[in-house]
């Protein structure tokens, strides 16, 4: 199993090190949205391009609050790890299928509470 862990742990890392990325990213865009919005007079009710505008500021705010959420699971993920709970449902108490794992290294459930 310390296999297991050490290939759940450098998936975590990855996902953690491309999370990060991809909000910094994220933050940059809904930053020039919000720029360019300020620079022009739009109307999101009768200016056509207001509400491509507002659709695309709110749809990167909500990537952003996903990765950001993403994020958190995880750092807890990896907390687990350090603290020896990882592999255990949050929910249930028993043992997270190694597949499962593997597939999704921060779940927090088994796949029946998952269900």
């Amino acid at each position: 199993m310390a296999a297991d862990l050490t290939e759940v742990r450098g998936l975590l890392a990855a996902d953690r090190e491309r999370t990060r990325e991809l909000i910094g990213s994220l933050k940059q865009n809904v930053s020039t949205i919000v720029e360019a919005s300020r620079l022009t007079a739009t109307d999101d009710e009768h200016d056509p391009e207001g509400a491509t505008i507002a659709f695309e500021r709110s749809q990167t705010s909500s990537l952003l609050a996903s990765a950001a959420a993403h994020l958190a699971d995880v750092e807890a993920a990896l907390e687990r790890l350090d603290d020896g709970t990882y592999g255990r449902c949050e929910r249930c108490g028993a043992s997270i299928s190694p597949e499962r794992l593997l597939a999704r290294p921060a779940a927090r459930t088994c796949i029946t509470c998952a269900s």
